[in-house]
């Protein structure tokens, strides 16, 4: 548990952490392409330590320092059992490169990922020849390639990472795919998927996200690169700047094809001061009105939106609560539990949150051992009446473990 102090001013400069998502998705990229990969500005989280495992379970060899990743490809299996920790993207992702194998490749994970379910992910895979089974929808997984091209429907309402792992691995066989899917979410998470796929080589074309093109027969090129910063940590610190201070956050790309940069989308309506110039932006402390947002295609976004209205003069709404259920959590539940406890009432109407802006009182946020649960209690100790603590604090190792870190160093 950590005791965070009350009614504090949130001021300076801090750079973005790295980002999670593109560095999940360049270490496998990394894993399939001819030559070596150099991996700067890197983020390390459990998350992204599960996925360098699995890549070095996999045959690459990994080295690794505190600013470079280098990822030397090798096609030799060297372990047949590989655990993804607690990553949602990782399993999704993973499980179709796995497919790639000719040998049985058993895929498990930890804690909160054991309850997700898997069950999208074996009719698209099984459609394209691999024999696949899994815990009546659960982990584990077990599957043996080699995984075949084809044209295949894939449902896109639960979950846009199977996705982004079929569209990572089928450049890779030797028959061109059609990938037809319905009611896809989280477009933006697509786009990144293909904005590093072409970074490495790959093409793939698109009909309005319904229909993908995928050549067969394709090659990833080992490169250099960049991981630009993350706007689901720094939404958060962006958040804080607005609602009790004064903030700068650097190395920050405001045109990211990351779905979390609609913060600042979410700001603007409810009137804080942003400032954006280059890679970074400014965010000042303002008068702030309730304001009315779809987070169907942003979900990560809900807490630090959460926090955002609270702070507002009136009700707020939030469209894509459905979004919530197979987090870390029930996230949906658990915002409204933990904002409850804080002396805030959240209602939720169909796909729409309602939070009413008023006064946090002190006490206990339980994480739900969720990362974005805790940052969240963090935030709201800014205007807070008194201390609050916050149990399984440690949960943000998920994706951002210097996350108090930074959050104290700004906190005044």
């Amino acid at each position: 548990m950590i005791k965070l102090e009350h009614n504090k001013q949130y001021t300076g400069t801090l750079k973005s952490p790295s980002s999670k998502s593109y560095m999940q998705r360049a270490i496998v990229i990394a894993l399939l392409a001819e030559g070596d990969t150099h991996i700067t500005n890197p983020c390390f989280c459990n998350d992204v330590d599960a996925v360098l495992k699995i890549a070095s379970d996999i045959g690459a060899h990994i080295t690794r320092t505190d600013n470079e990743v280098i990822i030397s490809p090798n096609s030799k299996l060297l372990n047949t059992e590989l655990n993804v920790g607690e990553s949602g993207l990782g399993i999704r992702m993973l499980t179709p490169v796995a497919a790639l194998f000719s040998e049985t490749i058993t895929l498990t994970g930890e804690g909160s990922l054991k309850t997700r379910p898997m069950h999208i992910i074996e009719k698209p895979l099984r459609d394209l020849g691999v024999d696949i089974t899994t815990n009546n929808g659960f982990l584990p997984i077990q599957v043996k390639g080699p995984l075949k091209g084809g044209q295949i429907s894939i449902d896109g309402r639960l979950s846009s990472q199977i996705l982004t792992g079929l569209l990572i691995a089928l450049p890779k066989v030797n028959q061109s795919s059609v990938l037809e899917v319905v009611g896809l979410n989280s477009k933006p998470y697509i786009d990144m998927t293909l904005e590093i796929m072409t970074h490495f080589g790959a093409k793939i074309t698109h009909e309005q996200y319904k229909k993908f093109h995928i050549k067969g027969g394709q090659h990833y090129n080992g490169m250099n690169y960049c991981i630009e910063g993350d706007w689901s940590g720094t939404a958060f610190h962006a958040v804080a700047g607005a609602i009790s201070g004064d903030v700068l956050i650097t190395d920050i790309n405001p045109n990211s094809k990351q779905a979390d940069v609609r913060i600042l989308d979410a700001l603007a309506l409810a009137g804080a001061e942003v400032i954006i110039n280059n890679n970074s932006i400014r965010v000042k402390k303002n008068q702030l009105k309730a304001f009315e947002f779809d987070a169907t295609h942003c979900p990560d976004l809900f807490p630090p939106l959460s926090n955002l209205a609270v702070a507002c003069e009136g009700v707020s709404v939030i469209k894509g609560v459905s979004r919530l259920l197979h987090k870390e959590s029930d996230r949906g539940e658990a915002l409204q539990k933990e904002w409850k406890s804080l002396g805030i009432e959240i209602q939720i109407i169909g796909d729409e949150m309602h939070i009413k802006g008023g006064e946090i009182t002190g006490g206990v946020v339980d994480s739900h051992n969720d990362h974005r649960i805790a940052m969240m209690g963090a935030v709201a100790s800014l205007n807070a009446s008194s201390p609050i603590h916050i149990t399984g604090h440690e949960s943000v190792g998920k994706s951002y473990p210097s996350f108090f870190e930074d959050f104290k160093t700004l906190k005044q």
